[in-house]
């Protein structure tokens, strides 16, 4: 008789956990997908823990601020939408752009289109100022460019990684400015969305929102750039012809480009818009300026004023980081995002004490520390987050009410 074959061994398989989503299927619309509204409602509830500990740092700052304004006989409001930069995106809402450039006069044709466009869309059909409407929209794209900045980190990471880099980025030393009439929360929203839709390959949505970065902000050309690039590579790595990633790297530039063009139609030389930054004292001399600032500073300054220390504390972080970002080898189109943005911000002979500011929207910068406290003790994490949380709001309130300049 042949052997008899032994009775097959059973393994215990334990069942994998079920996602919540799975043990209650959401109802679904049509293409065998959820509705629209509970895929948005699961998504932030995911992003919940994010989301409120941006509100709790930037409501803390807030508060922080209305104080020392209430101090000083201030109101809150008119520091917040009425101040610097607010003023010129107001008055562009009211009376659109200069025809003209007239030596030795500021010009506001330096500011890009999209958020003064939005805000005079949005006041014609809402009551209250266009003030007022300028700084709900910046507090409302804040919370939308938080969505993004959680959404890239987890998608890099995971859930947690993305929490503390949201909860970083609101706790910037200069991130009062995400709740102030100016561009940056527009930016990053634009940004940070643009950014995820690379990471997953979305490239069409990639480049129209990149192009619409481009019509935002000068420091555009870095999102359109990191965008046409990683498109570019994709195409590459693929070694097949893929029309979705051509599209999306091609459309990416055009707002910035288009705007550029349409200040050199506007004032009847090509090179408009640069002689437009020359007004403002800004041109690119690849560093020198900087340099030279951050020298005079550290070196030569005997009482450096607080707030300049901290934009010079800022730029060297800003760079420091960049290298660990390389170490960590971060995906192509964070690398080349950020990078272009340092070297625009950096490279840049103009005014010096805005430099903190336009580092805003580099939010990627952030995620090696992000990292480090998604590994470390809570204890740490905590001590890390809530000094932060101190001091951005106290830099901040000391920014807008005690340094004599623009932020």
């Amino acid at each position: 008789m042949p052997p008899t074959a032994p009775p097959p061994t059973t393994t215990t398989v334990r069942p994998r956990p079920v996602p919540a989503a799975r043990r209650h299927p959401a109802p679904r619309g049509t293409g065998g997908h959820p509705p629209a509204r509970e895929r948005v409602r699961t998504a932030l509830a995911y992003a919940g823990p994010a989301l409120l500990g941006y509100l709790a740092v930037r409501l803390f700052g807030t508060l922080v601020l209305a104080k020392w304004a209430h101090v000083q006989h201030h109101g809150l409001w008119p520091v917040l939408a009425k101040s610097w930069d607010s003023n010129w995106y107001l008055d562009i809402a009211d009376h659109g752009y200069e025809h003209a450039l007239h030596a030795g006069e500021l010009n506001d044709l330096a500011f890009f289109p999209l958020y003064p466009v939005l805000v005079k869309a949005v006041a014609a059909v809402t009551p209250g100022s266009r003030a007022s409407v300028a700084l709900v929209l910046a507090v409302g794209f804040s919370l939308v460019a938080a969505c993004g900045v959680f959404a890239v980190g987890d998608r890099l990471h995971g859930r947690r990684t993305g929490t503390w880099l949201t909860v970083l980025w609101a706790a910037l030393p200069v991130g009062v400015v995400q709740w102030m009439g100016y561009t940056e929360s527009l930016f990053t929203a634009l940004t940070a969305w643009a950014l995820y839709c690379a990471l997953t390959r979305r490239w069409l949505w990639a480049g129209s929102l990149a192009a619409l970065a481009g019509l935002t902000r000068p420091t555009g050309i870095a999102i359109a750039a990191a965008v046409s690039l990683a498109a570019l590579a994709a195409l590459v790595r693929g070694r097949r012809w893929e029309w979705r990633p051509v599209a999306g790297g091609l459309v990416a530039p055009l707002g910035w480009f288009a705007y550029v063009a349409w200040v050199g139609l506007r004032v009847h030389r090509w090179d408009g818009y640069f002689a437009v930054q020359k007004l403002w004292d800004n041109q690119w001399d690849g560093g020198v300026g900087t340099l030279r600032d951050m020298r005079g500073l550290l070196v030569y300054a005997n009482r450096p004023p607080l707030f300049l220390v901290l934009v010079t504390a800022v730029l060297i972080v800003a760079g420091a980081l960049y290298l660990l970002s390389l170490a960590d080898r971060q995906p192509l189109v964070l690398l080349v995002f950020t990078g272009v943005l340092l070297l625009v911000v950096l490279g840049s002979g103009g005014v010096y004490f805005p430099r903190a500011r336009f580092l805003v929207p580099g939010f990627p910068l952030l995620l090696p520390l992000a990292l480090m406290l998604a590994r470390a003790r809570r204890t740490v994490t905590a001590l890390v987050l809530g000094a932060a949380t101190l001091s951005s709001a106290w830099l901040g309130a000391y920014m807008l009410l005690v340094w004599n300049g623009p932020p």
